[in-house]
C-alpha cells in the first residue's frame, strides 16, 4: 500500500532488471570459522575522530565460512545498537563476499546495494552483482555485501503477519468519505502498532546514519583504508551518507539512480509522483502505438491515462476476482501497486499490458496480482519479506512524516494529482503513513558535500520513476566532488542495464580511478 517510499527497488524489477530473480534460499550467517581481516589492519583503519568505545568493533575479526551459495563466503559483524552508548548492547548484521579472482590485480572490496530501503544486499550480490557485474570488476574486487541493520538476515524489523499484511496492502489509499478515512488510518497505526510490538528493540537504531555507521565499522573489518561502493537507488543516500561522515575515507563511489537528501518528505513524495507519471507517459506511448495491443485504447498518451484512472476507479466499486487461494480480490490499491512495479524498468511493460489486457477485458485480476505480489515480496504461501517493514522503518525515522493528518493529504491532492492524474491521489494518501510512527524521527532534510571526498559519481536517468533525474543534479551539484553521469533513456537506474557508454565510464572509474568529465550524458 505505501508506494511513495524514497528510490524503491522492487525484487520483480530490481533483479529482473539485472537479469534474473533473487534466490536466496540456505544462506548461512552463524557458526563462522576461517578467519581473515587482522586486528592491526583495522585499527590502522580507525577514523582519528572514533570514541575510544568503537574500537573493539574496529578491531574485529571477520571468520568466513560457506554459506550455501556456491562461491560465497559469509560471515556475522557486530556493531553497536545505538552508537551514542556503544556499551549499551550489540546488533549482528548479516556479511557475504565473492573473493576476487585475479590475485595480483586485486582492488580490495566492493560494497554494493540495491536500495529501497530494505533490499537485501546478500540478496542481490548473489543473485546479480557478484555473478553479472563486468567480468574484470569481479575479478579485480571481492565483491560484498551487508544487508543492513533491519533488513533481511541482519536482525529484521517484523510488523505483521501474512493474514494482517494482505488486509494492509488491500486497505483504500483514496478514501472517498470519513469512514474510509478513518479506516486508512486505522491500517497506519495497526501497521506501526505491529512494529513496536514485534521490534521495539531495533525500531529506534535503524536510521541511514547508522548503517552508513556499520560500513564503517565493516571497511575496517575488511582492511580497507577507504570504501569502494556501488550503491543503487536509496543506496546512493546511504553512499552520500557514508560520504558526508567520513569523506577522507571515500574509495571509488558510483552512487546510481541518485536521491536528493536536501529534500524534505512532502517535496520527495510529490517528486517522485511526478516521476511515476514521466514513466507512465512513455509506457503509455509505447502502448498506444501498439494500437489493437494496447488496452488503454489507441488515442493518445493522456487519454490513455484517463482510461487507467477510470479503470482504477471502476475497481475501487467493484474488485476482480483473481482466483487467489487465500480469497484476494485485485482492488484499486492492489491494482496501482502492479501498475507502478512495472514503471522501473521498460523490460516489464509488455507483461503490463498483458496484465492489463486481462483485468479490463477478460475481468480477471490474477496478472496484476502477481505484479503486485512480486512487489511486496509475497511468496506464493502468504508470507511477505521484511522489505516493506525495513522500508517504512528506515523512512519513518530518516525524515519527520510528509503529513501528519488527513486534513494536510487533503489540502495537498491537488498539487499531487497536477504532478500525476493518475498516481496523484493514492501517492498523496500513502504518504500519511509514517504520521502513526511509534518512534520519532531522527533526521531532517540536509545538504551533503563531503568536502575532500575523492571524485564520486552521481548517475541519473532521465526518465526515472522511483529517483527523479532532478535529484541526481541535485546531489551532484551539493557534492564537493561530484560527477554528474547522465543516462538519456528509461527505467530505474542505469548501469548494467545496456547502455555501453553508462557502463564502461563506470567501469573505467571502478577499475582504473578515472572519473567522467562532469556532466557527460549516455543513450
Amino acid at each position: 500500500m505505501d508506494i511513495s517510499r524514497r528510490g524503491r527497488h522492487s525484487r520483480l524489477l530490481t533483479f529482473r532488471t539485472c537479469g534474473t530473480l533473487l534466490v536466496t534460499a540456505g544462506l548461512l550467517i552463524s557458526g563462522c570459522s576461517s578467519g581473515s581481516s587482522t586486528a592491526d589492519a583495522s585499527m590502522a583503519a580507525l577514523p582519528r575522530s572514533t570514541p575510544e568505545e568503537l574500537a573493539p568493533y574496529y578491531a574485529q575479526k571477520l571468520s568466513w565460512r560457506e554459506c550455501g551459495v556456491p562461491g560465497f563466503e559469509c560471515a556475522s559483524m557486530k556493531a553497536p545498537l545505538d552508537y551514542a552508548k556503544p556499551g549499551a548492547g550489540d546488533i549482528k548484521l548479516a556479511v557475504a563476499r565473492k573473493k576476487a579472482t585475479e590475485k595480483s590485480g586485486r582492488l580490495g572490496s566492493l560494497l554494493v546495494n540495491p536500495g529501497g530501503p530494505g533490499g537485501s544486499a546478500i540478496g542481490y550480490l548473489q543473485s546479480y552483482a557478484a555473478l553479472g557485474y563486468p567480468a574484470k570488476v569481479r575479478a579485480s574486487y571481492d565483491m560484498v555485501a551487508v544487508d543492513p541493520r533491519g533488513v533481511a538476515r541482519s536482525e529484521p524489523v517484523t510488523c505483521l503477519d501474512g493474514k494482517d499484511m494482505d488486509a494492509y496492502t488491500q486497505t483504500d489509499v483514496t478514501p472517498d468519505d470519513r469512514r474510509e478515512t478513518g479506516e486508512l488510518r486505522t491500517a497506519f497505526d495497526e501497521f506501526a502498532g505491529g512494529c513496536e510490538k514485534r521490534s521495539a528493540k531495533v525500531l529506534p537504531h535503524v536510521s541511514t546514519v547508522e548503517a552508513a555507521r556499520d560500513m564503517d565499522v565493516l571497511r575496517a573489518a575488511l582492511g580497507d583504508e577507504k570504501l569502494s561502493y556501488v550503491g543503487a537507488s536509496y543506496g546512493t543516500f546511504l553512499g552520500a551518507t557514508y560520504a558526508g561522515l567520513y569523506p577522507e575515507r571515500v574509495g571509488r563511489l558510483v552512487l546510481d539512480g541518485a536521491m536528493d537528501p536536501a529534500l524534505p518528505a512532502r517535496r520527495m513524495n510529490r517528486d517522485q509522483t511526478a516521476g511515476f507519471e514521466t514513466a507512465f507517459q512513455s509506457f503509455a506511448k509505447d502502448c498506444v502505438a501498439r494500437a489493437a495491443e494496447c488496452p488503454l485504447g489507441s488515442g493518445t498518451p493522456d487519454a490513455a491515462g484517463k482510461r487507467l484512472k477510470s479503470f482504477f476507479d471502476e475497481l475501487d466499486r467493484a474488485p476482480l476476482p483473481t482466483g487467489d487461494g487465500d480469497g484476494r480480490k485485485l482492488g484499486e490499491a492492489l491494482a496501482t501497486t502492479g501498475v507502478i512495479a512495472s514503471m522501473y524498468d521498460e523490460g516489464a511493460w509488455p507483461q503490463l499490458r498483458d496484465a492489463l489486457t486481462s483485468a479490463i477485458e477478460k475481468k480477471d485480476g490474477a496478472a496484476l496480482l502477481a505484479l503486485s505480489d512480486s512487489y511486496y515480496e509475497r511468496d506464493g504461501d502468504g508470507t511477505y519479506a521484511n522489505l516493506m517493514f525495513a522500508n517504512a522503518a528506515v523512512n519513518c525515522l530518516d525524515l519527520p512524516p510528509s503529513f501528519s493528518t488527513p486534513e494536510e493529504v487533503r489540502e495537498s491532492l491537488p498539487a499531487f494529482e497536477k504532478a500525476s492524474p493518475v498516481f496523484g491521489e493514492g501517492l498523496a494518501w500513502s504518504a500519511l503513513n509514517c504520521a502513526s510512527w511509534p518512534v520519532a524521527a531522527t533526521g531532517t532534510p540536509h545538504r551533503i558535500e563531503a568536502k575532500g571526498a575523492a571524485p564520486i559519481v552521481v548517475v541519473g536517468t532521465t526518465r526515472d520513476p522511483a529517483t527523479p533525474y532532478r535529484w541526481a543534479r541535485s546531489l551532484a551539484s551539493q557534492l564537493d566532488s561530484g560527477r554528474l553521469l547522465t543516462y538519456e533513456g528509461d527505467g530505474h537506474t542505469a548501469y548494467g542495464r545496456g547502455s555501453e557508454c553508462i557502463d564502461s565510464t563506470i567501469d573505467a572509474y571502478l577499475l582504473k580511478g578515472t572519473a567522467p568529465k562532469d556532466g557527460k550524458r549516455c543513450s
